[in-house]
């Protein structure tokens, strides 16, 4: 997972944002969509043997 940028410059073209599928993945993807960054590609789900999903969303800056 990449780290959130403390600046501009700092801001990687490309993230791919993972993590269980709950409300703070999607605010995890929200803020990267309100700092500039459009989805790339569609998400991709995984499900764990015990069940657990996991969320994978890639998003690069246009």
């Amino acid at each position: 997972m990449c780290a959130p940028a403390t600046s501009d410059s700092d801001r990687l073209r490309y993230r791919l944002l993972t993590g269980p599928d709950d409300s703070t993945f999607c605010e995890r993807v929200s803020a990267a969509l309100d700092d500039g960054y459009v989805l790339y590609g569609s998400p991709g789900v995984s499900v764990g043997p015990d069940g657990s999903v996991v969320v994978a969303q890639a998003v690069v800056l246009p």
